[in-house]
């Protein structure tokens, strides 16, 4: 693919990303009509309820969704490259579990108080992914290994999140929508400083394009060209953890974007990472947009949370690269 054509979908999906955030704000139980959401975003209506409802419902719930995809879709590039494994992700390597109970270890310890929450998803998206990360060096670190071992750990974290539940009934998160991922009810509050550290997890990635290009090529050729292969590798993991944990931190467990994007990404543009992280920041928010778009569209005048739409959409397409022929053959594990 040629570089004007690459800028051509860039720009095309920066303007789709545009489009699906502009109908993201019109749906809901309550539809806003196209000139009244431009009121109230140039100010010209500043007090009406449709002023009350974009600010503290829509926009709120909009900006989680582009950057919980954006977070994860990049997550899923920096995992995939690391543990050069096609099949890894924040879902299915377990970090999300890990950020996930945490978040309850949180709410537990600080009886319900949800101030610490990013602090604590990321720690636990960090200790999961060099959990993993360390079974499967242990083992013959295969994609095989680093799948069931994020399985195994996603299991037994998931126990811990029941049993927390059980113990403290009392734990004001939902613990349904918690586990399935959903971005309903998020307040600008609630997100300033997840999305802030996404943000910043983000532009430090892809200044870690070349580096990850590099590590890209083995760890022997990368150590030739220069490259501190261990501390690239656990820099770019804390990375990952980041914008796991921040995600997980406010939107729940939303699956499958980081499996997904970077596939789509690789497809598109390439593997080249100075290009492939930023193209998978826009297809990822654009994805977590439209599946929160569909949930509010099929269901109206209820919903069905982003996360079920996700798990449609991501469990077949897991599968078909679980069963992806190469050759003829089936790629081997």
């Amino acid at each position: 693919m040629t570089k004007k054509k690459k800028i051509s979908i860039f720009i095309l999906l920066a303007v789709i990303l545009v489009i699906m955030m502009f109908l993201s704000i019109l749906s809901g139980s309550v539809y806003i009509k196209p000139h009244d959401v431009f009121n109230v975003l140039t100010g010209n209506d500043s007090s009406s309820v449709n002023a009350l409802l974009i600010f503290n419902i829509r926009l709120p719930r909009m900006i989680a969704g582009v950057f919980a995809g954006m977070g994860l879709a990049c997550a899923g590039v920096i995992l995939q490259s690391v543990m050069n494994n096609s099949l890894a992700s924040p879902n299915t390597i377990g970090v999300n579990s890990g950020a996930g109970f945490a978040v309850m270890l949180a709410l537990f310890i600080y009886n319900g108080s949800s101030s610490h929450s990013a602090v604590f998803a990321f720690a636990g998206a960090l200790i999961t992914t060099f959990l993993v990360f360390g079974i499967a060096y242990l083992g013959d670190n295969s994609r095989t290994t680093i799948i069931l071992a994020g399985i195994t750990i996603s299991s037994l974290l998931s126990a811990g999140i029941n049993t927390i539940k059980l113990i403290d009934s009392d734990i004001t998160i939902n613990i349904t929508t918690f586990m399935i991922g959903t971005l309903n009810g998020i307040t600008s509050k609630a997100i300033i400083i997840p999305c802030i550290g996404i943000a910043a997890a983000v532009l430090v990635s892809i200044c870690f394009s070349r580096h990850l290009n590099i590590l890209n090529l083995g760890d022997d050729i990368a150590r030739s060209l220069g490259l501190n292969v261990g501390v690239t590798r656990l820099i770019l993991m804390t990375l990952s953890s980041i914008m796991a944990g921040c995600v997980v931190s406010y939107a729940g467990l939303l699956s499958f974007v980081g499996l997904i994007v970077p596939h789509i990404g690789r497809k598109l543009f390439g593997n080249d990472a100075r290009i492939l992280l930023p193209c998978s920041a826009l297809l990822g928010a654009i994805f977590v947009i439209s599946c929160d778009l569909l949930g509010k569209i099929i269901a109206a005048p209820y919903e069905l949370p982003a996360g079920i739409i996700m798990s449609f959409v991501g469990g077949p397409f897991f599968l078909y690269l679980l069963l992806k022929k190469k050759g003829g053959r089936r790629v081997n594990a």
